[in-house]
């Protein structure tokens, strides 16, 4: 009979105790220690088939001078903001984790590309059957027939069906349904995530194939499961959007083979998932008349630039206590430039309702479209319009200046492109071009910008 061992693991963090306790060393929550029984079995490792074309990896020690650091092909995944994200596409040998809020469109992402991709795609759902992925691919429309479905939860199962099928690519829906034998206990609790990973790791990392694996997230937005599990994969995805929008979010929070300031946009249709090209033209308005509160930002996502809409309402407010309420952008950062409009420029905001608004659903933290916050809440406490073809890239300052930021080149000319006749940015700012199409307004404080816009 098979040894069997009782461990005690935190649901929150993933941290093992010996005995049960109240509280959580680690992570310090309580009530959250819960005991399952791990068996101890010898484990037959999967193996790889004789007539497999894909070699498995043996590792040796190498001088530093010796690595090769030639650029590694890399899987097109014939999804260009996928691919931005990535860094190029799929790394032979990675593994990577996509999370988001249910029906956001995870399955429905990947799907899509297994669909289109020129390789051999074994996708491998534990939530749905195979009719229900049929009537979903016919919804999208698929272009190549190299895509295999599978509906299995166990691991062993899994891996005879890629000894058998030799796939390309593995995609994985998703890790929380996963279970192997080597473990007593449910899917999806801490031991089970931890000894699927484990195993689907050993597996990409021996044969050069790569996985994607699709993770529940918690009602605070993390992805559940153990923090381990972020630390264990190559490349961590996050998939957001509201789901009263039709546009989604791709961010990379971790990725060892590029960049995660990266981003990609995609729009939700009745076919699928659109690829968003050119970002700047759904996110702003197409209004004919001018309103006041609203001032357009260039701001830049890891190497794309994006000129968004900002919305601001400006109102006497009903209650004692004024309120202040921003979406898509950081209410602390919102409450300083408050303050720096009190203080600096001499305009009393103190007893006044503010509410922010950045158009499209996105969020954005970059301090550059501070500058645009500021106009367009000075616009709707004046009750001035700002005109269409202006619009704003520059830092403000605790002392009301207006600060330099980097990239200012990439954002005047996505302005240019865009048909915006002014920009304002700071005088600090080094610009290599001064002579460009677009007339550029260098400003050093605030009063600068409130004596151009509104006299």
């Amino acid at each position: 009979m098979a040894k069997t061992k009782t461990i005690f693991f935190c649901q929150n963090c993933g941290a093992q105790y010996a005995k049960w306790q109240g509280q959580c060393t680690s992570c310090k929550e309580w009530n959250t220690i819960a005991e399952e029984v791990v068996q101890k079995a010898s484990k037959n490792d999967w193996k790889a088939p004789s007539t497999s074309t894909k070699e498995r990896r043996v590792s040796k020690p190498l001088k530093i001078s010796e690595i090769d650091t030639s650029h590694e092909a890399r899987y097109n995944t014939d999804d260009s903001e996928l691919n931005r994200v990535l860094g190029g596409g799929l790394v032979p040998g990675s593994l990577t984790l996509l999370g988001g809020e249910p029906g956001i469109g995870k399955s429905t992402l990947l799907l899509q590309i297994s669909l289109k991709l020129p390789y051999k795609t074994l996708y491998v759902s534990g939530e749905e059957s195979q009719k229900q992925i049929k009537m979903r691919a016919e919804r999208i429309h698929s272009k190549t027939d190299n895509c295999l479905i599978l509906t299995e939860t166990k691991t062993q199962n899994i891996f005879r069906q890629i000894e058998a099928t030799e796939p390309d690519i593995v995609i994985i829906d998703s890790i929380q349904t996963l279970h192997s034998d080597y473990i007593e206990s449910s899917a999806g609790s801490i031991s089970q995530i931890r000894e699927c990973t484990t195993e689907l790791i050993k597996f990409a990392k021996e044969t050069a194939t790569p996985v994607i694996l699709i993770g529940h997230i918690t009602k605070d937005g993390n992805i559940a499961g153990p923090k381990i599990l972020e630390h264990m994969v190559d490349t961590v995805l996050q998939f957001e959007g509201d789901r009263n929008h039709v546009y989604r979010i791709l961010r990379a929070l971790k990725n060892r083979f590029g960049s995660t300031s990266e981003l990609g946009i995609y729009e939700m249709l009745g076919s699928g998932l659109r690829e968003v090209t050119n970002p700047s033209e759904i996110l702003i308005s197409k209004k004919e008349e001018e309103l006041s509160g609203t001032a357009i930002a260039a701001t830049v996502e890891g190497m794309r630039p994006l000129m968004i809409e900002i919305q601001a309402l400006v109102s006497t407010a009903v209650y004692g206590t004024p309120q202040r309420s921003a979406t898509g952008y950081n209410l602390k950062r919102l409450n300083m430039l408050l303050a720096v409009l009190e203080k600096r420029a001499g305009f009393r905001l103190g007893a006044k309702d503010v509410f922010l608004n950045i158009t499209g659903g996105i969020s954005v933290d970059d301090p550059a479209i501070d500058l645009a916050v500021v106009a367009a809440i000075l616009s709707s406490n004046e009750d001035i319009p700002i005109a269409k073809d202006f619009c704003f890239a520059a830092e403000v300052g605790l002392a009301g200046e207006i600060r330099p930021i980097t990239k200012v080149e990439q954002r005047i000319q996505e302005a240019e492109k865009l048909g915006f006749s002014t920009i304002f940015v700071s005088k600090y700012n080094k610009i290599s071009n001064p002579d460009s199409g677009i007339n550029i307004q260098l400003v050093g404080k605030i009063e600068d910008v409130v004596e151009y816009l509104f006299g």
